[in-house]
């Protein structure tokens, strides 16, 4: 029997939050964003179970190959653009989008002599301070694009570091600044992430590029997915292993660092830190035994968890545990171990078999 430790991905809540997000942004052509290996949900079983997406975005040129020899013909993007000019005859030759954010990219391609039509998407700092062209930059940046005569479609985006946060005014700020910066210009814009695209309607421009919220994580500090709608998508599980009893004063797992406070049964799941599940859970971070929530205790092992049963005296080993997903939303767990649901996803790895349901 293999290791029962299971991520089950429900691709009907994958579509269904996708159709929320064309239901917020219904004058937008939308990027789904699948880096990361599709937010740990699997690239290629995601993206085949969006057939509506106008383009995908990635962070590699391994994840954009994997979808293009998966026989995908739509538009990629190339989320950091190219590393080097190695890279550049496989951005060609797969037909890649490439976002430009720094001047030493356009530096290699006025290097190398013209190839095929590169699809560039112009990326300006409007506040984010991370990449892109600061706005007084980008006149110069499209005139020197334009001397190369081997640039295709030129779109113009950036990217919002609070929309998380609808009462701050920081992205009204950021999109007076896009707004100036490509006042003007030629090209399509986008600037909505998933929290822009459901908290503030002006980021709302020609393309939205949802991630998080694809996966059934809220990207809103004030709003739980159920609030907003979504379903999860990825639901972690695995079963009881081991039903112990213990007695009063006796340590549980590493460094003894939890006692029993009285004679109670323990249960012992097959998931740990290998698996992805986070090493600094705290203790009585809730799993779900049965259905029923329960509290895990003493430190997470790289393979087992332990859990409280006192609420539970009729678990047995077979039974199922849930981890997040279905019941106990993925949000509420990044939370309490001190993260976010981002982390939480991606982390899970291929120690788990993925189960794709429709």
């Amino acid at each position: 029997m293999t290791r029962p430790a299971r991520a089950r991905i429900d691709l009907a809540a994958l579509q269904h939050n996708f159709h929320c997000v064309e239901q917020a942004a219904p004058g937008s052509r939308v990027m789904a964003i699948v880096k990361a290996n599709g937010y740990g949900h699997g690239l290629v079983d995601v993206a085949r179970a969006l057939p509506a997406a106008d383009a995908f975005g990635v962070a590699t040129l391994d994840e954009a190959i994997s979808l293009r020899e998966a026989g995908f013909d739509r538009r990629i993007v190339l989320l950091e653009g190219f590393f080097g000019v190695d890279d550049l005859p496989l951005v060609g030759g797969y037909r890649l989008d490439v976002v430009l954010h720094h001047a030493s990219q356009i530096e290699l391609l006025e290097k190398l002599p013209p190839g095929r039509a590169l699809d560039v998407w112009l990326k300006i700092d409007t506040g984010m301070n991370r990449l892109g062209f600061a706005p007084p930059d980008v006149p110069a940046a499209i005139d020197r694009l334009a001397r190369l005569g081997g640039i295709g479609s030129l779109r113009l985006m950036s990217h919002l570091a609070c929309a998380d946060d609808p009462d701050r005014d920081y992205t009204s700020r950021q999109l007076e600044h896009f707004t100036e910066a490509t006042r003007g210009l030629q090209g399509e814009r986008s600037l909505a992430n998933s929290a822009g695209l459901l908290a503030w309607p002006g980021t709302r421009m020609d393309w939205v590029r949802p991630g998080i919220m694809l996966y059934g994580g809220s990207p809103l500090l004030d709003k739980t997915a159920a609030e907003l709608g979504l379903w999860p998508v990825m639901t972690l599980a695995t079963r009881l292993i081991a039903v112990n009893r213990h007695q009063a004063g006796d340590a549980v797992g590493y460094g003894g660092e939890w006692v029993c406070p009285e004679a109670m049964n323990v249960g012992v799941a097959a998931i740990g830190y290998g698996d992805g599940y986070p090493r600094h859970a705290p203790g009585g971070m809730p799993v779900l035994v049965n259905g029923e929530r329960a509290p895990i205790i003493g430190r997470v092992s790289m393979d087992m968890i332990c859990i409280d049963l006192r609420s539970q005296p009729d678990a047995r080993i077979g039974d199922e545990v849930v981890l997040w997903g279905e019941g106990l939303p993925v949000d509420e767990v990044a939370a309490q171990a001190g993260t976010i649901a981002y982390e939480i996803l991606c982390s899970v790895n291929n120690r788990v078999y993925f189960d794709y349901t429709e």
